[in-house]
């Protein structure tokens, strides 16, 4: 991987308000505080850890938030968010080029040695990666979390909202994405794009992640791989109160 990877953050705001953020009585959910840090600035100090990481730019609609995060995070890059995150993914990848790292601002438990494993698994010949945990590692941090599950013949996984574009062929990737955007919380919309035969075996339990991803990478003119993280912590991320709850437990008993 070559020097001066940039990440990006994606910390745009749902047209209308987010309901999280009002639940929390936060302008804008990337400033819900877990453990008294709102959770962007909890992000961006975990991504300054990270050797492999020279630049870090913010994708926000509102860039005036970044002036409510503690001082040494208020001067940090950023472009306007798209209308989606995979919008504001592409016009990231325009502006910064391969390899691009990409998580989220309610990514807020995230810690730089996931980052460092997921980047040292990573599939050199891909053009793209996702990072995923297995069931049974989410379950062991957090039991009973409620998940997106992906239920595959290798077993059970859920995404970790942590992604390497490492090539400039992943641009199709992001484009294919942005097709699928709207089944992104149900996998059997998401099946169906690769065709009966493929929405058959994985019905039958005889579809593997990979081979779902090598489908995924032939529709979209790239080759995309998936990396599972140990700890299943890095799966959690904040999308309703109950997440909130959690986030906020497991960083009260963290070592």
């Amino acid at each position: 991987m070559r020097v001066g990877l940039t990440a990006l953050v994606l910390a745009g705001s749902r047209q209308g308000g987010d309901p999280l953020a009002q639940h929390a009585g936060v302008s804008h959910k990337a400033l819900i505080e877990v453990a008294g840090v709102p959770m962007l600035a909890r992000v961006l100090s975990q991504l300054a850890l990270v050797a492999g990481i020279a630049r870090v730019v913010v994708a926000i609609d509102r860039p005036e938030v970044l002036a409510a995060l503690p001082a040494a995070w208020r001067d940090t890059p950023w472009l306007r968010a798209a209308s989606g995150p995979s919008a504001s993914v592409a016009a990231a990848l325009v502006q910064e080029g391969a390899p691009l790292l990409i998580t989220t601002a309610d990514h807020a438990l995230l810690q730089a040695a996931w980052v460092e494993e997921f980047m040292a698994k990573a599939d050199a010949s891909a053009d793209a990666i996702v990072a995923v945990a297995r069931r049974e590692a989410v379950m062991a941090a957090a039991p009973g979390t409620q998940r997106t599950w992906l239920r595959f013949a290798d077993g059970e996984y859920s995404g970790c909202n942590l992604f390497l574009l490492r090539t400039s062929a992943a641009a199709s990737v992001v484009s294919f994405w942005q097709s699928l955007e709207a089944a992104r919380k149900r996998p059997l919309s998401l099946l169906w794009r690769l065709g009966p035969g493929y929405v058959l075996r994985y019905r039958l339990g005889r579809l593997s992640l990979s081979q779902a991803l090598t489908r995924l990478g032939e529709l979209a003119g790239a080759r995309i791989a998936f990396v599972a993280l140990d700890d299943g912590r890095s799966a959690i991320d904040v999308d309703k109160p109950a997440d909130l709850a959690l986030v906020r437990q497991l960083t009260a008993i963290s070592p």
